[in-house]
């Protein structure tokens, strides 16, 4: 009776060493740490550059630190772009990486470094990639983004009100007002500016001597826009927070558990070559 041979386990592709290592590497707290510091010192170097007596006379060791800094920023990509298996469609599928790749590409856009002011401007966005690093800043950009539906709208509502309020405005105080309500535009402009209060007592002052009932003019204003509707946004940004907090933990489970079935195969695995290893002794002949 010929002996039975075990199957062949069905092993996934191994992973290359390279691969592993800069998996490794860009899950490493030290990794990350590294960087930051780098987008700080960028960062304080963008901000030397604004006073005169610091910088003079250092434009050639301001221009190597930022290509180190560049050329660090490019390792860090391709160290990313090779955790993720050299391949693209793994690479894009985070967004930070897009956003990185964009921000160290646009570095070397041919012709950038004649202009100053725009090659200033890609050195600023470099310091964004900062909040890569810092989960509450990703929790405060999901909220923000999570909000701009909700705040859109209420601005909507808001234009509508300063509008219909601007022009009641040049209605009721244009020829007693001119400075503020002379027309369309200036009382739209005095009703935004009065969405802080900064000018509301002077403001009152002024309708008290064209008529007592102005008054209503304002205390409505003061009622609906200054404190409903700056309610109404506080409340749009909590309530996105809270969103954003809730994708945050279910993102952390999700996470965990494709870790724990990560490991739970990793050990299926192991498992299964012990066995396998045990039926080719069994099947060696004895002495």
């Amino acid at each position: 009776m010929q002996p039975t041979t075990a199957p062949e386990p069905l092993t996934p592709k191994p992973v290359p060493t390279v691969v592993a290592v800069c998996r490794r590497l860009v899950g490493n707290p030290v990794f990350e740490t590294l960087i930051v510091i780098v987008i700080l010192i960028n960062a304080a170097m963008l901000g030397a550059e604004t006073f005169p007596t610091v910088s003079d006379g250092l434009d050639h060791a301001f221009d190597v630190g930022y290509n180190v800094i560049l050329a660090i920023y490019v390792v860090e990509l391709l160290i990313r772009f090779t955790a993720a298996g050299w391949s693209p469609r793994e690479f894009v599928k985070t967004p930070w990486n897009v956003f990185d790749f964009i921000v160290i590409a646009a570095s070397f856009i041919p012709g950038l470094r004649a202009t100053a002011m725009l090659l200033r401007l890609v050195r600023l966005a470099r310091i964004v990639r900062i909040v890569r690093f810092l989960p509450d800043l990703h929790i405060a950009f999901g909220a923000i983004a999570r909000s701009i539906p909700g705040v859109a709208s209420l601005a909507a509502a808001t234009a509508v009100l300063i509008y219909i309020y601007g022009m009641l405005g040049w209605l009721f105080f244009g020829n007693y007002s001119p400075e503020h309500f002379g027309n369309l535009g200036r009382g739209m402009m005095t009703m935004y500016v009065m969405l802080t209060l900064e000018n509301l007592p002077e403001n009152v002052d002024m309708g008290l001597k064209v008529s007592p009932w102005s008054v209503l003019f304002f205390i409505s204003y003061t009622v609906i826009l200054s404190f409903l509707v700056f309610n109404l946004f506080i409340g749009i940004v909590l309530n996105s927070m809270e969103e954003a907090r809730a994708a945050d933990r279910k993102k952390h489970e999700s996470d965990d558990l494709l870790e724990r079935l990560r490991l739970a195969r990793r050990a299926l695995e192991d498992a299964e070559k012990e066995l396998q290893r045990a039926h080719r002794d069994d099947g060696k002949p004895r002495l």
